[in-house]
């Protein structure tokens, strides 16, 4: 039995993400996102200024006079959402954890794909595949991920990106687009990135929070490690040691910008204390520019 608030959650992030997606993203999506190419629709007659390229001889010659054919955009696509589901989504420092804010990005970009008719699969991991749903279209679809996405207990201990990447490419067969929803705490998993990245039309969204970049100063505190579940006393007191924990937190996010870059995968840094509207309108828009 699936508890109240988990369906009253649910029902708040689809009445927020359909609005955004009705008055915002539809569009710019349908815009950024191509079908696979042309595909044959039917035969009509020559009208002056056709291109002669198109004229269908074999229809032509049992007419007797000039008929050409006629393409459309083969629209349909499959999507795939990649969750990351592991513990360490369990974090927030603000209003939201990590994983409500990506639990909101996969409704904003599941509706988005349903309502242009593309199919939509979901893979949760952890530093395992913890759910696998088939590519399906409707909205009690799109319901359904969300609910899992927030749902979801992991059994997993930690993350790793390179398994669930792995996965991927064991059941989509044909080119899709892909949306990696995770923090990317993680290692090794750069090669694994690249040849998906070849592959599919992949898309990575990387969510953290403030206080993952800037450890505050809260004095002697207790922490503990969601996916280790272990326990430990820090101080925070200290300038030295907060600044190269900023220091060292900077270093990541740069050198995973910077590796993104070099093999053209686009990487989108959120994070939960802004809205993430503008940076993914954004990339819609700059998206359609260089198509």
């Amino acid at each position: 039995m699936i508890p109240r608030e988990v369906l009253q959650k649910v029902r708040q992030i689809e009445i927020r993400t359909k609005g955004l997606v009705n008055e915002l993203f539809g569009g710019e999506y349908h815009s950024a996102f191509k079908g696979r190419g042309m595909m044959f629709s039917e035969v009509r007659e020559y009208h002056p200024g056709d291109d002669i390229r198109l004229i269908d001889w074999n229809v032509t010659a049992r007419a007797g006079h000039p008929f050409i054919k006629v393409f459309e955009e083969e629209r349909e696509l499959t999507v795939y959402l990649m969750v990351d589901v592991s513990r360490s989504g369990h974090f927030g420092s603000l209003e939201k954890f990590k994983t409500e804010i990506g639990a909101e990005i996969a409704a904003v970009l599941g509706f988005s794909a349903i309502k242009n008719n593309d199919k939509v699969g979901v893979i949760l991991f952890s530093d395992e595949v913890e759910k696998y749903i088939i590519p399906k279209k409707g909205r009690s679809h799109i319901l359904r991920v969300v609910r899992e996405v927030l749902y979801h207990r992991p059994s997993g201990t930690g993350t790793s990106l390179a398994t669930a990447l792995e996965f991927l490419l064991r059941v989509a067969k044909r080119r899709a687009v892909v949306f990696l929803i995770s923090d990317f705490i993680d290692d090794n998993y750069l090669q694994s990135l690249r040849v998906v990245n070849r592959k599919h039309d992949l898309i990575g969204i990387q969510l953290h929070d403030p206080a993952e970049k800037d450890f505050p100063d809260i004095g002697l505190a207790k922490v503990h490690d969601p996916e280790t579940n272990e326990q430990f006393w820090i101080d925070s007191s200290g300038f030295r040691d907060r600044q190269l924990y900023r220091e060292h937190q900077a270093a990541y996010h740069q050198w995973l910008k910077k590796s993104a870059d070099q093999m053209n995968f686009d990487l989108l840094q959120i994070s939960s204390s802004g809205d993430y509207v503008e940076p993914i309108m954004a990339y819609f828009k700059q998206r359609e520019r260089r198509i």
